[in-house]
């Protein structure tokens, strides 16, 4: 499996204004992500937030499924919560990454808009066969910010449905980006 992480990215994040703010984790998020993540082989998976009060909302919601009543209860959502790890900041999660003896990750960034320098998931499969560390980027609110859009290695083409409403939840963008990417047409069960 390619060796590819990801990052839920709570700040900076755009509020529907356009202003850059920290949002509010969400338990669903966390729970969706982290088994779709498990599903499609990803090493890692980051949540970001600089708040303390949501950094320990995260580690109580972990923690609880981990080595709490929800570990005996439910040993399956265990295993995908064991993906989880909180951080400040995307620099401290690029750091984690190579610490963990697997080099700086390149970045690609999600976003529901079109750039003129997007990458197609065609693409970014190859590139995953590369054996390089990649850490794949979501923002939740209204989005990544332009600044963050800009300083990422990058941009992977948005998720796009057969209407103009375009605003789907970040958990439902994971899952079938990560299908895209990683589904059995792709990496055949071993």
């Amino acid at each position: 499996m390619p060796n590819l992480h990801l990052a839920l990215l709570h700040y900076p994040v755009l509020n529907k204004r356009g202003e850059t703010i920290a949002s509010a984790v969400t338990n669903l998020d966390l729970h969706d992500i982290a088994r779709a993540a498990k599903t499609f082989g990803v090493k890692t998976f980051y949540v970001v937030t600089p708040l303390e009060d949501q950094k320990d909302l995260v580690e109580r919601i972990v923690s609880h499924w981990k080595t709490g009543e929800g570990a005996l209860y439910n040993p399956k959502r265990k295993e995908a919560l064991e993906l989880i790890h909180v951080k400040d900041t995307l620099k401290d999660v690029l750091d984690h990454i190579h610490q963990k003896g697997m080099g700086f990750p390149k970045t690609v960034v999600t976003c529901a808009r079109s750039f003129g320098r997007s990458i197609g998931y065609e693409l970014f499969r190859e590139m995953l066969k590369d054996g390089r560390s990649y850490l794949l980027v979501f923002g939740t609110a209204w989005g990544l910010s332009e600044e963050f859009l800009n300083i990422a290695d990058f941009i992977l083409e948005p998720v796009k449905g057969n209407t103009d409403y375009n605003h789907l939840s970040v958990r439902s963008a994971v899952s079938i980006i990560l299908d895209r990417l990683l589904g059995r047409e792709y990496y055949p069960a071993t």
